[in-house]
């Protein structure tokens, strides 16, 4: 079966420009503000099959990132973790349950959901008809090393490292997504051999970072897999995307909001 994945957002928990600059229109750091490219919403995706739409983390944009990739229906959700430039989006999910006329089924570990029900305690009450005035999330518990069956796809859900806490990846087919992450434990990574294709953490290629990985990990990383192509998601200000594009090794690449992959789950 033929999926695609669309890249709603590619930038770091500021996104990108951030708040301030000279003029107050934005701080772009070392990046282009004249490259389409460089304006970076926060990290997410939607998986899209013929079976239904799966997203991945609720970003604070996330109406303007579906409105934007004209996503009009999502049919799950799955947290990495409950950082808010991964959840704070979260209030959107009211007017997906309006579209989809019921609650929307939720996928993320106990510890995500205990933070998000202490955040949006709203969102976890029973739903009584009619109508949707809040969102309303099934919560389906998943832990690293698991498969589950989420909108027809087959997702493996990889452990990973994010410094202070851990967060999830996962492998749909022969596409992997591994946002916000520093480390994997042996079995984990494990996980991601085969890939042809890797959309992966690079907030920055300088030094090493306590909570993401930077270029020369991710080089790394690669060097080890061998996925044909690799993309850098979750970039932060030092990224500029034309110059990471001219000077990155063949193979991996800068991802951008709006970039959609195709996936087969053969």
């Amino acid at each position: 079966m033929k999926f695609t994945i669309t890249l709603l957002g590619t930038g770091g928990s500021a996104g990108l420009p951030q708040i301030g600059g000279e003029d107050g229109g934005g701080d772009w750091g070392q990046c282009d503000p004249h490259e389409p490219r460089n304006a970076r919403t926060r990290a997410s995706i939607v998986i899209s099959a013929p079976s239904g739409r799966l997203l991945i983390d609720t970003a604070p944009e996330l109406r303007l990132q579906l409105t934007a990739n004209r996503i009009g229906r999502i049919d799950a959700v799955l947290f990495t973790h409950a950082h808010a430039d991964h959840i704070a989006g979260l209030d959107e999910v009211r007017i997906l349950n309006r579209l989809l006329d019921a609650p929307i089924p939720g996928y993320s570990d106990e510890r995500t959901w205990q933070e998000l029900r202490q955040r949006f305690d709203y969102a976890f009450k029973p739903w009584q008809k009619p109508g949707f005035y809040r969102p309303v999330i099934e919560t389906n518990v998943i832990a690293p090393g698991e498969s589950h069956e989420i909108c027809g796809l087959k997702v493996g859900i990889i452990g990973q490292d994010h410094g202070f806490i851990p967060s999830l990846g996962l492998r749909v087919g022969n596409i992997a997504y591994c946002t916000d992450v520093m480390r994997f434990a042996d079995d984990q990574f494990a996980r991601l051999a085969g890939i042809d294709t890797w959309v992966v953490d690079c907030f920055t290629h300088g030094p090493r970072h306590p909570t993401h990985a930077n270029l020369d990990q991710v080089k790394d990383w690669v060097a080890a897999l061998r996925p044909r192509r690799t993309i850098l998601t979750h970039m932060g200000p030092d990224m500029d995307y034309a110059t990471l594009a001219a000077t990155l090794p063949p193979g991996i690449e800068p991802g951008y909001d709006g970039m959609v992959i195709e996936g087969d789950m053969t």
